[in-house]
């Protein structure tokens, strides 16, 4: 901001010069630099503004001088005039450059998107899923929240889970903790199994990285939830010190809370017992789930209140599954009042009865070697 003054601070020098007892100076090569350092710092608008004060500072500097007529005046204002479309089309060229380059990594960005976040299928098995990703940081599409639904021999199974941190190393700590959930959802009959592959992953790739000290230890943790729905009407979950997902059952939300704490994926060390646990609860036919990060229930307005996602969901009980997720976004950006402060990832998945048809997903899986 402060350099995109320093062109119509000169201009301004210049006027006072011209117009004081200094006037014998010769401010000309001066005047003309102007549009010129408007071209580095500005776009072609603001160098066109530059450009056009410093026509009028020499029309006015020329007539309080009575200068008119010398070839001075006339050979500063044919400089000006060409310093200013040289730099007028400087700027243009550099816009259209940096427009070029930054379509080119939203378009890398969306295919990040697709291979990493891509959204669930509407119908997995006995569910009906959707999803929604919404990234905190500005021009951003992905970053630390992850999420997954897929149909496997065993069951769906689902995942949600939040990175700590931010930036490339939170995204590539949930590309590998997804990576290994994609592929240990399908051959793993354990739910707390899919988790420990999940975990083991995640440490091989901080020890790949060279995040083997105290600090990369202790900061880079993954918050997991994952969950299962088979063919009876409960849903299975494993929940690695992650929010505990809201079942909204005839019209009332609750949420699935664990039976005992566990820490985040990466502080393993801190187990003592079993590596996770197993927990079942109902959910039957009508029931809905909702899979989600802490970005959702830690949102705040202005008097510091967290969101209220269990009155959210009941108002929103009767919209479908998009419906449903665009309603808590509304919500979402209605009580922050502006931008989110964190990252949100949700999964929806809605039990519904045998006798419902619908495409489902293929429930075979990969095959085995």
């Amino acid at each position: 901001m402060l350099a995109e003054c320093v062109p119509f601070a000169l201009a301004l020098v210049v006027l006072i010069i011209e117009l004081t007892p200094l006037h014998f100076l010769y401010t000309g090569p001066v005047l003309c630099a102007t549009p010129a350092l408007a071209a580095v710092t500005m776009g072609p608008k603001g160098t066109m503004a530059a450009a056009g004060l410093a026509v009028a500072v020499s029309i006015t500097t020329a007539t309080y001088n009575q200068a008119w007529g010398s070839g001075q005046v006339y050979a500063n204002f044919l400089a000006l005039f060409l310093v200013s479309v040289a730099s007028v089309t400087t700027s243009n060229t550099v816009r259209v450059r940096r427009e070029s380059e930054l379509n080119q990594v939203r378009r890398i960005a969306a295919a990040a998107q697709e291979v990493l976040l891509r959204p669930v299928p509407e119908r997995l098995g006995p569910v009906r899923a959707a999803s929604m990703y919404l990234a905190a940081e500005m021009g951003a599409q992905i970053g630390g929240d992850l999420y997954e639904a897929v149909q496997t021999r065993f069951g769906v199974r689902m995942i949600v889970g939040d990175v700590r941190g931010k930036g490339l190393p939170a995204v590539r700590a949930a590309a590998v903790v997804l990576g290994a959930f994609r592929e240990a959802a399908h051959y793993e009959e354990d739910l707390v199994e899919v988790v420990v592959h999940c975990g083991a992953a995640l440490r091989r790739d901080a020890v790949a990285a060279g995040a083997t000290d105290e600090h990369g230890l202790l900061e880079g943790f993954v918050t997991v939830l994952v969950a299962q729905v088979g063919d009876g009407p409960v849903v299975e979950v494993v929940n690695r010190g992650h929010p505990p997902p809201m079942l909204l059952h005839e019209g009332r939300a609750r949420p699935l809370l664990p039976a005992s704490a566990m820490p985040p994926l990466g502080l393993e060390e801190f187990i003592a017992g079993p590596p996770g646990l197993t927990e079942s609860h109902p959910f039957a036919p009508g029931d809905r789930l909702l899979l989600h990060t802490d970005g959702v229930i830690e949102a705040r307005d202005g008097d510091r209140a967290f969101f209220p996602l269990p009155e959210a969901m009941e108002r929103l009980g009767g919209c479908g599954g998009r419906e449903f997720l665009e309603g808590l976004r509304r919500e979402l950006v209605r009580h922050t009042g502006g931008p989110l402060s964190d990252d949100v990832a949700m999964v929806l998945a809605d039990r519904v009865a045998e006798a419902d048809g619908g495409p489902a997903g293929d429930a075979s899986g990969p095959a085995l070697p």
